[in-house]
Order: C-alpha cells, then sequence, then structure tokens
C-alpha cells in the first residue's frame, strides 16, 4: 500500500476497535496491579524459565519496587495512550517492548516448563500475538481517525483554484 491510499472506513474502524481493546487491557492490567497492595511481580520474575539471571536481578530486594512501579506505571500510561488515541506510536512501541519482556520471562519453547498458563502453548503465546497486534497498531495508526491527536494533526490545505 503506498502513502495515497487511504483506509477504507470498515478498516479503519477495526483498527481503532484493535487499538482500544489492547489499550483497555494495558489499562486493566495496570489499575489491578495499581489497587491490589500486596501485588508484585517478584513471583513472576524469579519463576523465570529464560534469562534466569536477568530476571532474578530485576526481581532483587534492591530492584524489585522500582520495577513494580515502572511496570504499573508503562501499563497504565500505555493503556491510557492506545484507548485515548494520544501518543499510540510510542504507547505501540512502549507495549511491544513490556510484552517482549514478558515473554522472554516464560517463553512456550521446546524444553523449557511451561508453568501456570490457561493453555497450552509452542512458541507463540499470547504475549507474542499482542505484540503483533501492536505492530500492526504502530504501523496503521488510527489517533488522527480517531483519538485525541486528531485534535493536534495538520490540516491539509489544498490550493485554491480561483
Amino acid at each position: 500500500m503506498n502513502q495515497k491510499e487511504k483506509l477504507s472506513s470498515l478498516q479503519t474502524i477495526a483498527l481503532v476497535l484493535l487499538r482500544l481493546f489492547v489499550g483497555w487491557h494495558f489499562l486493566y492490567e495496570g489499575v489491578i496491579k495499581l489497587y491490589s497492595p500486596s501485588w508484585t511481580a517478584k513471583g513472576y520474575l524469579l519463576s523465570a524459565t529464560y534469562m534466569k539471571s536477568f530476571f532474578s536481578w530485576l526481581a532483587s530486594e534492591s530492584m524489585i519496587s522500582i520495577v513494580d512501579t515502572l511496570n504499573i506505571a508503562a501499563l497504565l500510561l500505555i493503556g491510557a495512550g492506545l484507548i485515548l488515541g494520544f501518543k499510540t506510536k510510542l504507547a505501540s512501541i512502549l507495549g511491544i517492548g513490556l510484552l517482549l519482556m514478558y515473554y522472554l520471562a516464560h517463553p512456550p519453547f521446546p524444553g523449557y516448563p511451561q508453568g501456570l498458563t490457561e493453555g497450552s502453548y509452542w512458541i507463540v503465546n499470547k504475549n507474542l500475538i499482542e505484540a503483533a497486534a501492536l505492530l500492526v497498531i504502530f504501523l496503521f495508526p488510527t489517533s488522527t481517525s480517531f483519538g485525541l491527536e486528531r485534535l493536534f494533526a495538520k490540516k491539509e490545505i489544498k490550493p485554491s483554484t480561483t
């Protein structure tokens, strides 16, 4: 698709819905963690099956409060950005990074334990699928069609024919 081709209304609606649904998921996860005073990523990080030393370092006493705060803040900001249609490219990139961290802590690679999951996975899991959805949102931004960025979008000035 070249730059001059426009998305159809149905394509735009589908992409906006994808952005809103992924944004809702991030925002909801952040709110739940924020209002659960006993929540911490420590158990998840210590149970990592891949890159154990890195995730153990993140779970260390000197790092865990920073990691927990950054995790909650990132979830809230990414979710709000996607839902509101503000800085969606940045929110998408940050979301992809966060999801890849989750993926690498417990990847569904052959030979690695699956841990507690809702199903059985092999290489591709929910984190990787949602990261791919964020890549689509990054590549096909909809926030100038439906979102706060529409307020700041430059209007195309057409030359007068008179």
